[in-house]
C-alpha cells in the first residue's frame, strides 16, 4: 500500500482528506511542515499532499527544502491550496510541485488526481532503472575496453570500484565531509569509477605495455591520460542528455592523479581545490598500485601499502581522508587478498 503525507495545518481540511483516501492509501495526517520533516526521517511517503499557507514555514519553505535534500527530492508533491491565482501556480511548478489541487476538493477528482501522480511516478522510477542498467552495460563495456589494453593492471578497475565504495560507506557513517557526500548519487557513482583510466585508451601500447620501468619521457606521455580521459568523456557527454554518471566519471578521470600538496596532475591543484572525487579516488587507486605486482615491482604486503599511505598524509593525500582510510584499511586487505587467491 502506498503511503501519503497530508500536512495541513487546518484540522477539518486534514479530516476530509484522510477520510478521502482512507482505505486506498497508508496516510499520516499533520498540521506542521516542521512535523512532516520529523516523519520523514522515520518514513518516507510516495507522495505528499502539501497545503501552501501555513503558519512558522508555508508550503513554498516546504518544497525547496524538500527539493534541495537528495533523498527527498524525487517524491512527488501535490499542492492542495484554497488559492486560485496563476501566478501561485506557477511558482508552484518552477518549485517543483507536480499538480495544484483547490480546496475544498471533490474526493473523486482527490483521488484520481493522486492515481494519476503515483501511476506516473512508478512508470518514471521504471525507465530511470532501466536506463540506468544500460549505462552501467555500457561503463563495463567500455573499462573492459580499457583494461584488455592494459595487460599490467589485472582486476585494477573493479578492485578501485570497491576500494572506493568502502571509503564512501565509512564517509556516510562518520558524517565526514557530509555536505558534499549528501549530494551525490552513490549508486550512479560507483559504476562510473571503472571509467577513472579511460585516458589510457589513448597511450601507446609500447608505453602501456612496457615490461619495465618508463623513462622520464614515456611517464610524460603516460600522464596524459588523466587529460585525454577527461577530452574522451567530455566528448561522449555532447552525444547524451542524461550526463549525471558522465560528470562523476570525469572528475575520477580527471583528477585522480592530483596531490594534496600541489605536486599532482594534470593541474598541480592541491588542498580542498582538488574535487573530493579526485581525492577519494587517489587513494583507492594507489593503494591497489601498490598491492598489486607490475613488470616493474612486485606487490607490496597490505602492511607496508598502509603504511605508505599514512607517511604520505598531508603530501599526497587528503589527511582527513587517510584516518578515514586507515580505519577501513581491514576492509582494504580483505578485498586485496580475495581478489589475488
Amino acid at each position: 500500500m502506498k503511503t501519503i503525507y497530508i500536512v495541513d495545518d487546518n484540522l477539518t481540511n486534514l479530516g476530509a482528506a484522510k477520510e478521502a483516501l482512507g482505505g486506498l492509501y497508508r496516510t499520516f495526517a499533520m498540521q506542521s511542515a516542521e512535523k512532516m520533516f520529523s516523519m520523514l526521517k522515520k518514513i518516507r511517503p510516495d507522495l505528499i499532499l502539501l497545503d501552501i499557507n501555513m503558519p512558522d514555514m508555508d508550503g513554498f519553505e516546504a518544497i525547496k527544502m524538500l527539493k534541495s535534500e537528495p533523498i527527498y527530492s524525487d517524491i512527488p508533491i501535490i499542492f492542495i491550496t484554497s488559492i486560485s491565482d496563476p501566478q501561485i501556480e506557477v511558482k508552484g511548478f518552477d518549485l517543483g510541485a507536480v499538480d495544484f489541487i483547490l480546496k475544498p476538493f471533490a474526493i473523486p477528482t482527490l483521488r484520481r488526481r493522486i492515481q494519476l501522480q503515483i501511476s506516473t511516478d512508478v512508470l518514471i522510477k521504471e525507465a530511470k532503472g532501466e536506463l540506468r542498467h544500460i549505462q552501467n552495460a555500457m561503463l563495463g563495456v567500455i573499462a573492459d575496453l580499457v583494461e584488455n589494453r592494459d595487460s599490467t593492471t589485472g582486476a585494477h578497475i573493479e578492485r578501485t570500484q570497491i576500494y572506493l565504495g568502502i571509503l564512501l560507506d565509512r564517509l556516510k557513517e562518520t558524517g565526514v565531509y557530509a555536505t558534499e557526500v549528501s549530494k551525490w548519487d552513490i549508486e550512479l557513482m560507483l559504476p562510473s569509477a571503472q571509467l577513472h583510466d579511460i585516458g589510457k585508451i589513448s597511450i601507446p601500447d609500447a608505453i602501456l605495455n612496457k615490461p619495465g620501468k618508463l623513462s622520464d619521457e614515456e611517464f610524460a606521455v603516460m600522464k596524459t591520460h588523466a587529460l585525454k580521459g577527461e577530452a574522451i568523456i567530455d566528448e561522449i557527454m555532447e552525444y547524451t542528455n542524461d550526463d549525471g554518471f558522465l560528470e562523476y566519471a570525469k572528475f575520477f578521470a580527471g583528477f585522480h592523479h592530483e596531490k594534496w600538496d600541489g605536486g599532482g596532475y594534470p593541474y598541480g591543484l592541491s588542498g580542498n581545490d582538488i574535487p573530493l572525487q579526485g581525492r577519494i579516488m587517489a587513494i583507492a587507486d594507489v593503494y591497489d598500485a601498490l598491492t598489486s605486482t607490475r613488470p616493474y615491482k612486485e606487490a607490496l604486503p597490505h602492511e607496508k601499502a598502509v603504511e605508505i599511505i599514512v607517511s604520505e598524509s598531508g603530501t599526497h593525500f587528503d589527511p582527513v581522508l587517510v584516518k578515514e582510510f586507515l580505519a577501513a584499511a581491514d576492509e582494504f586487505e580483505k578485498v586485496s587478498r580475495k581478489s589475488k587467491r
